[in-house]
């Protein structure tokens, strides 16, 4: 193998324009969820492009695995605004999720306007088992990386029981996880060090434009002024939305609900998407009643299927909840969904923003390895557990459809088996998982 030789001279500076077709494209291209998508930035940033070194882009990496929300978006917006300031980081973080949100509106519009006709219905016949299947390897896929030894081990089961078997509401089920991994952090620390994260790729061919020993440009330094600044801003802009929301719709309107939930969720999405999909359900489909179970899980898969945040589902949730509360009149279905989707996209993204903003000058001051504190590793060991209770949720759906009472689903069941050994023995891709399960549901859903 002949190994490239190194480019001792540094990239030439990056104009605002030029990071902008480059954060367009990357909204259209990142799939395979958050190891996916820091995967691609790697190789396009630190190997390819070289804006950031490789020391640069993990201390920002690292940062933003500590945080409530999407990591690869909020690295994204991390390395955007390090590089262009405040309009940089906006630049790279909308460009990130704005492609997801038009692509899930039309695809959230052909569902609900077409979705009983027998093509369409087949097609998610096949994808719900495979829907199952993916959150199953994620489960594993967390689990293996997390419970380490016994301890964290029964963080997830009791995690697990707390919210299976006695329903408790996922906010406290986290912070109970994180009150014993601090407990557990001060009585057992080696038992609550546990690495983790997405590894290294290849080694950057030369210095960057960001390197390890560029100074911190001047707008990235920490200041009290700027902390302020920034969070008034970020509470000034939710707090402008949600009161012009409630002054049109009242507190108990759809929208308002929407926003206010959707606010709450974004806080609470330690350990990704599959993590705080349960509380989504809790809200979504028990509480507010704004989508069915078969609902969720259809949007799950349009979710997995998408570019963008996996979290990006929430907007298919929004959408759905729009047009079936006919937000404004029956003649009016999609423009509700649309308003909707993007009220709910807002909310859930805005505090994303202001972490990264407020944050990024203080991280940006220290240059050293942040690590999993120990409570974050009791919530990342009880995500494992909730996200077990929703594969069994959704296999429960999928393959008893009527209930317990009802006939067992074999067609399901082997589209579900499938899937599972493409995914753990074969190693192919959600998309070609999905795509090949939505066929074989077609199929099948012909012969019965």
């Amino acid at each position: 193998m002949t190994v490239a030789p190194l480019d001792a001279t540094p990239p030439a500076p990056v104009s605002l324009a030029e990071a902008f077709w480059f954060w367009l494209k990357l909204g259209f291209i990142s799939f395979g969820g958050p190891a996916g998508q820091i995967a691609i930035m790697h190789e396009e940033l630190v190997e390819r492009r070289r804006w950031i070194s490789e020391g640069r882009f993990l201390h920002a990496l690292n940062y933003c695995m500590v945080l409530p929300g999407p990591e690869a978006q909020q690295l994204a917006t991390y390395i955007g605004w390090l590089m262009h300031r405040s309009w940089g980081g906006l630049v790279a973080g909308g460009l990130f999720v704005l492609p997801s949100l038009f692509i899930l509106i039309a695809l959230s519009w052909l569902y609900m306007a077409f979705g009983n006709v027998p093509v369409i219905a087949g097609l998610f016949y096949g994808i719900k088992p495979a829907v199952t299947a993916l959150v199953v390897h994620a489960a594993w896929r967390v689990g293996s990386r997390t419970l380490k030894n016994r301890w964290l081990w029964g963080i997830a089961v009791a995690a697990f029981v707390a919210i299976f078997a006695l329903q408790l509401p996922f906010p406290l089920i986290v912070l109970a996880a994180g009150a014993m991994g601090y407990a557990g952090g001060r009585w057992a620390p080696e038992k609550f060090t546990v690495g983790g994260g997405h590894g290294k790729a290849g080694q950057p061919a030369g210095p960057a434009l960001i390197d390890d020993t560029t100074p911190t440009p001047a707008h990235a330094l920490f200041s009290w002024a700027h902390f302020r600044w920034v969070l008034g801003i970020g509470l000034g802009l939710w707090g402008l939305a949600i009161g012009v929301l409630c002054a049109l719709y009242g507190w108990q309107g759809a929208l308002t609900q929407m926003a206010w939930f959707f606010t709450k969720a974004a806080l609470l999405t330690f350990g990704g998407a599959y993590a705080v999909l349960p509380y989504v359900y809790q809200g979504a489909v028990d509480h507010y009643q704004w989508l069915t179970a078969p609902q969720m899980i259809d949007g799950l898969a349009l979710g997995e299927t998408t570019p963008g945040p996996l979290i990006m589902v929430v907007a298919f949730v929004g959408f759905v909840g729009g047009w079936g509360q006919a937000l404004f009149g029956p003649d009016a279905l999609p423009l509700a969904g649309a308003a909707a989707a993007s009220v709910v996209t807002f909310f859930t993204f805005l505090p994303s923003f202001v972490f990264i903003f407020l944050g990024g000058p203080f991280i940006e001051s220290t240059h050293g390895k942040l690590k999993f504190t120990a409570p974050l590793t009791g919530i990342t060991a009880a995500v494992v557990g909730v996200i077990a209770n929703l594969a069994v949720f959704f296999a429960w759906r999928v393959l008893w459809p009527q209930g317990w009472a009802g006939r067992f689903d074999l067609f399901s069941a082997l589209i579900g088996i499938g899937a599972g050994l493409a995914l753990f023995r074969f190693k192919l891709g959600v998309i070609t998982v999905v795509i090949a399960s939505a066929l074989a549901g077609l199929g099948l859903s012909y012969l019965h």
